[in-house]
This record gives C-alpha cells, structure tokens and sequence, in this order.
C-alpha cells in the first residue's frame, strides 16, 4: 500500500516515514505545499496523510484538489488546528479522518489502518477469525466466503487463492508469486490454470452489480481490493 505525508516538519516526517515503512507501507514524502500536491494528484497513493498548515499549499487546497479531481483517496489530516470549527472545515473540505498534534504514534497507525480497511485497499480478521476485505469476508477453514448476504462455496484452490489475494491486498501479485504460493515445484501447471482459475473464482466473488475485487495488471499480474482500476 502506499501512502503520501506531506508536511514540513522534517522532525516528525522522517521518524513517521521510517515506522510507516517497517509497517509494510510505502511512503512517498513532501516537505511543502506545492511539491505534495503535485504528488496527490499524479501519482497513485491508497492514503493521504496532510499537514493542514503548510508552505505553498495548505494541506486543506491539497484535500479540496484531490477531490476535485474525483479522487476518493482517504486523507487524514495531522495538524494542530483543534477547534470545532476547524474539524468541521477539514471534513467539509473531503478529509476522512481529523488528528490533533500531537499524536500518540499506535493511534496514528490505527487509523492508517481504519483508513485502509474502509477503502477495501487492507484486509483484517473479525472476531469470528474470518478474513475480511470490504464487504467480502472468507471463512478459509471451510471454504466458504459471503458478500452481500450471499454464501459462496469454493475449491480447495480457490479458497487458497482468495485467501493469498486478501492477505496481500492492494499489492501486485505476479503470476510467478501465485504459481509458487498454488503448486509445489513438482506440480505446477502451466500458466494457463491460473487464468482459468481466477476466472471462476470472478464469476463467484463478482456477481451483478458487485464491484470488482481482482484487477488484472496487464503483463505483470493482479492486484486485489475495491479501489483500483486496471482490470477490464
């Protein structure tokens, strides 16, 4: 998942960029206004983390930009603004998310990943142990996933799959990474059992007005979760 910080306290965005790192995120960085909305709006970002007060642009224009555009990136403002009327012009602004400075860090982090799970871009284990990514969630024991009040039975593979894709979501998996997860070096098939595959479990997990989880990366692989669209 990447995510963008843009703010300009170079005492706070570099220690924040290295634990965002080692949680498995991949940072992008700006340290003033004008640099960071360049970012937000050409580069692909599953967060935007804004300072609300910063040189060039303020992380409000860059919110208000973004969303402008019709982009739905979650944006989580950090920011010493603490009034009523400050929080509701953030929000009304299209931010997702309001934290006052300063944080404690495992908060931070937590809504990161509130953040992320709401968007369907990461996935998380319910109190019943099942895996869950936006409004699917996988029984893996059972070989059984429900969407939308519906059951769907599945394969051994295909529950094996779902299960690799949401656990790794909003990542590009290469049809060589799924090969190897699938099959031992002795029984693999040939690659076009991974496209039929996927296939099936499409026509299980996608039915009607669904909207689509595994996106094809064309020449590369796929990649799983509700906000991308490379797949046709």
């Amino acid at each position: 998942m990447k995510i963008l910080l843009v703010d300009d306290e170079i005492e706070l965005t570099d220690p924040l960029s290295r634990v965002l790192n080692r949680e498995g995120y991949s940072v992008d960085a700006a340290y003033e206004g004008t640099s960071g909305s360049h970012l937000a709006q050409l580069g692909s970002y599953d967060l935007l983390i804004l300072d609300w007060m910063l040189p060039g642009k303020t992380g409000l224009e860059i919110c208000q930009e973004v969303r402008r555009q019709g982009k739905t990136t979650p944006v989580l403002f950090l920011t010493a603004k603490d009034t009523l009327d400050d929080r509701v012009q953030g929000l009304d602004a299209g931010a997702d998310d309001y934290l006052i400075k300063p944080f404690e860090l495992r908060e931070l982090l937590a809504r990161v990943r509130a953040l992320l799970r709401r968007s369907g871009v990461e996935s998380y284990t319910n109190s019943t142990g099942h895996l869950t990514v936006a409004d699917l969630e996988l029984d893996g024991e059972n070989q059984i996933a429900y969407r939308q009040g519906r059951v769907i039975e599945l394969s051994q593979k295909e529950s094996q799959l779902l299960q690799y894709f949401m656990e790794h979501t909003g990542q590009l998996l290469t049809h060589a990474q799924i090969m190897q997860y699938l099959w031992s070096d002795e029984e693999q098939p040939s690659s076009n059992v991974i496209a039929a595959l996927i296939r099936l479990l499409r026509r299980k997990i996608e039915v009607g007005k669904e909207s689509a989880l595994i996106h094809t990366v064309y020449g590369k692989g796929y990649r799983f979760g509700c906000a991308f669209v490379e797949s046709v």
